[in-house]
């Protein structure tokens, strides 16, 4: 059996799972999704990057973003690694720890850090943590297509916001992580949720349920994978406005 599958039989969250499973399918109908997506994708981008962002209490709305008006080096870091996504889908899904040091190498890039020791990229953790980065991984290059894309995502996202393997950028990491954990398994190959933006939508119940996640317990473990679900689901009502405002542009 795998691994994660009891987590599916936990309370309501099978059900949370597949209705974000729902609407993003819903959402990949839409006519702007149709043929040539690239606007649509980098449009998705920007709105991801800045809500990843705000997630780190920073005011980098989409405007700024696409005009360049920005000098911190956590903004810098953050487009980086959503503009690297893409291209490494694949990679995720075979080799998660060179990926993990890639992203966190291009968030941190232009950090300036005094901590001695630092070294961008590295994974800084003790016995345990370095043993459940192992299971982590095992689950990413796992073959198995029995458990649900959002899953896996959230299980990525939960446990590099829990473990906290980089000194610095490690919840940039974290974001990006997921969404590559989501498109290897299928849920949204080509990165057309905006993810970010429907945990910035339900900003107290992400910070709630991240830590919750963090207790180990089985209500902390539901609380957070229910939110993930619903997250999901707000994200792809943003890829659908979007959309629905990329239209109205091109009419």
């Amino acid at each position: 059996m795998d691994p994660l599958a009891p987590l599916l039989e936990l309370s309501e969250v099978a059900d949370a799972l597949e209705n974000a499973r729902a609407n993003v399918d819903r959402m990949l109908w839409h006519e702007a999704l149709r043929g040539d997506d690239t606007h649509v994708a980098a449009e998705v981008a920007l709105h991801d990057a800045s809500a990843m962002l705000a997630l780190e209490g920073y005011d980098c709305d989409v405007e700024r973003l696409r005009a360049g008006d920005f000098t911190d080096p956590i903004v810098s870091g953050a487009l980086r690694v959503v503009e690297a996504l893409p291209r490494l889908v694949d990679v995720w899904a075979v080799s998660p720890r060179y990926v993990l040091a890639k992203l966190h190498l291009l968030a941190s890039r232009d950090f300036s850090v005094s901590r001695e020791g630092f070294e961008p990229g590295r994974i800084e953790v003790d016995r345990v943590g370095s043993a459940r980065i192992d299971a982590m991984c095992a689950l990413v290059t796992s073959p198995t297509k029995e458990i649900p894309a959002a899953l896996t995502a959230a299980v990525v996202h939960g446990e590099l916001l829990a473990i906290q393997p980089f000194p610095v950028a490690n919840n940039i990491v974290a974001r990006g992580a997921a969404r590559l954990a989501l498109a290897s398994k299928g849920l949204d190959s080509k990165l057309l949720v905006t993810v970010n933006a429907g945990h910035l939508d339900r900003h107290p119940e992400y910070v709630g349920a991240q830590r919750a996640w963090s207790t180990g317990t089985p209500d902390g473990v539901r609380s957070w994978l229910k939110h993930y679900g619903k997250a999901l689901e707000a994200g792809a009502a943003e890829t659908l406005q979007i959309c629905t405002e990329l239209m109205k542009h091109q009419r």
